[in-house]
């Protein structure tokens, strides 16, 4: 109470326009958010999940089943939802898979850790039980996970295989993953000892029109452009490919500046002039020898000419992503000028050739210098269909070249989970009874994998996963759901396997994110404004953080 005659001021520890949050509202709304963005994966989850269409605010739709795309084009809002986003790019940046388990585990996790807070068990109790589930889970998947031979290439097909399932490139899995394998196995090297996958090596290259069952592995690089000439030869054998950064066109002054031409003569001259500077430009270019020439930037109609007319074949406007893989397969230097070109800049390839495929060209750079070089070119009937081929075969690709790099495999369809389950419920009854009940919630959220993916199979979920259980308890390690035949079945027999790594991170990253959501307390926001009339600012209504 204020003591008579004193003036008593507000304490104001946020200024307007802030929202808070605090204490267990707080913990409620971020374990809602994650509980949201976890279930609309767990239905696209496995080879029978379900698509989604994600519409962009220009109208521009994707239709996918990647985790790492949905995740990407849902613009959420909520920042506890951002944070288990971000966590799960990274672990696709780092692994390239795994990405919907992740968020699937993140949001059972924190579903679990809300019923344990229900119950006024601590967060801190939670945490440090989650912790111990994790290390515990991690340890055995090192220890049931399988060694292969890296020449065994049925092995390394059947992960291609289990990564294309779920996406639109399984339906050709068995083409496309051997596609895959040889792709992967061509960039493989050992270096001091150790084995290095070169994944910027493969390019992946789409085109609209056939079907996904031409898809096809190419020997070096392709470019979708085509000559700048229809003079120029459509096929150079013993390409000496020169790469320049410049434009081949007369370069514009810095300045602005007026020529005045009075009369026909002046005007042929300068004309005469430009033709000079850019036949020089070409005559240049023949004389260090090169044959082929890759140009990142323009090349003016006149200097096409030229070049055709010297019998060299020129492509125009190349990505920089495209003269970089360019300039590993075939040795050459990018120039950044062509004064600066020399012999010793040039690359080589055996053969330059200009193809048709589906009514357009594109140039096909072969017996590269460089053999580590190849091209995946994936052909679909459509655009939608062709972009998500090309997700999935990334997917597939970077599987591939994480067993290479770590050896060791595990068989998928929830099996490992199961297991790992199973084993975290017999070692929680050596732990204190709160975090053995954290511990026990753990191995519940993990049970949340094969669940989805009976549910998504159209399996009697609770029938599937008792017989799984069933299973499990009688020793049957690799025993998992089988979506394509919608039953249990031991999913190492049936070939289902995936890369240890991706299992071991993705629960990794799902502990991570949960146990750093749980452990905020106190949210602190901003509340959007919106710009009115007149370029004034009005504020809409405040609203609680959901």
């Amino acid at each position: 109470m204020a003591e008579e005659g004193r003036t008593v001021y507000p304490i104001v520890l946020l200024p307007e326009k802030y929202a808070r949050a605090v204490g267990r509202e707080a913990v409620r709304s971020n374990i809602t958010a994650a509980v949201i963005v976890g279930e609309i994966l767990k239905t696209s989850l496995g080879p029978r999940g379900m698509d989604k269409m994600l519409v962009d605010e220009l109208g521009d739709i994707t239709v996918t089943n990647d985790g790492a795309t949905i995740l990407d084009e849902m613009h959420v809002e909520h920042p506890a939802a951002k944070l288990i986003i971000e966590v799960a790019k990274t672990l696709d940046k780092e692994v390239g898979d795994g990405t919907k388990r992740s968020v699937v585990l993140t949001g059972e996790l924190l579903k679990k850790a809300g019923e344990l807070l229900d119950r006024n068990i601590h967060a801190t109790v939670i945490i440090e039980g989650y912790r111990r589930a994790a290390e515990l889970a991690e340890r055995h998947v090192i220890g049931l996970s399988k060694e292969i031979n890296l020449e065994d290439e049925e092995t390394l097909t059947k992960v291609a295989k289990a990564a294309l399932a779920s996406k639109v490139a399984g339906i050709y899995g068995d083409k496309i993953a051997k596609i895959v394998v040889d792709a992967v196995k061509k960039v493989t090297y050992t270096e001091a000892g150790k084995i290095i996958v070169d994944l910027d090596a493969i390019k992946v290259e789409k085109k609209i029109g056939g079907g996904m069952e031409e898809t096809e592995l190419i020997d070096g690089i392709v470019i979708d452009k085509e000559r700048v000439h229809s003079g120029m030869p459509k096929i150079v054998r013993n390409a000496k490919i020169a790469l320049i950064g410049e434009a081949i066109e007369v370069k514009k002054t810095e300045t602005d500046a007026r020529i005045n031409i009075t009369s026909p003569d002046q005007l042929e001259a300068f004309l005469k002039k430009e033709q000079e500077i850019l036949k020089k430009m070409v005559e240049k270019i023949k004389e260090v020898g090169a044959n082929v020439v890759f140009v990142q930037k323009g090349i003016d109609d006149v200097a096409a000419y030229y070049l055709a007319k010297y019998g060299i074949l020129a492509v125009r406007r190349v990505k920089k992503s495209d003269m970089d893989k360019l300039s590993r397969a075939t040795g050459a230097k990018i120039v950044s000028s062509i004064e600066e070109l020399t012999q010793s800049d040039l690359g080589y390839a055996e053969i330059v050739e200009e193809r048709k495929v589906a009514d357009e060209n594109m140039i096909f750079v072969m017996g590269c210098k460089n053999p580590k070089a190849v091209t995946i070119l994936i052909r679909a009937g459509s655009e939608h269909v062709a972009e998500e081929a090309e997700r999935s075969i990334n997917d597939a690709i970077k599987d591939v070249a994480n067993v290479i790099r770590r050896r060791k495999v595990i068989a998928g369809g929830g099996a490992i989970e199961i297991e790992l389950a199973e084993k975290i419920r017999k070692e929680a009854k050596k732990h204190p009874s709160k975090i053995q009940m954290a511990m026990l919630a753990f191995a519940d959220a993990l049970e949340a994998v094969p669940s989805a993916l009976a549910e998504n199979a159209g399996m009697d979920t609770i029938e599937a996963m008792s017989e799984l259980r069933a299973a499990h308890e009688d020793g049957k390690v690799w025993y998992g759901i089988d979506a394509v035949e919608g039953k249990v079945a031991d999913m190492w027999e049936i070939g289902v396997i995936e890369p240890a790594d991706i299992t071991i991170q993705a629960i990794k990253s799902a502990t991570e994110a949960a146990i750093m959501i749980l452990k905020i307390d106190d949210v602190i926001a901003a509340i959007k404004r919106e710009e009115g009339k007149g370029g004034k600012e009005e504020t809409g209504e405040e609203t609680e953080i959901e």
